[in-house]
């Protein structure tokens, strides 16, 4: 795969930037007293921050790859 420099050093900034952001999002989200209900179960608020992030997170990473497999 071809693309310009540029646009693969963009690619993985998008990448390297959801890698670093979305954690420290999710530790947030699950310090916040709607995660858990009175029992300490996960509520549906956490568990959809959770697929969020966890798909982000694999959109960051494949953004990336991408990037760095076009510099090669």
């Amino acid at each position: 795969m071809e693309l310009p420099v540029f646009a693969a050093l963009v690619l993985i900034i998008a990448g390297v930037w959801s890698l670093v952001v979305w954690p420290q999002f999710l530790r947030r989200v699950m310090k916040d007293p709607r995660a858990r209900d009175a029992a300490g179960k996960a509520t549906k608020f956490l568990t959809v921050h959770v697929v969020l992030v966890s798909i982000s997170m694999v959109l960051g990473a494949a953004t990336a790859i991408i990037g760095i497999m076009s510099l090669f």
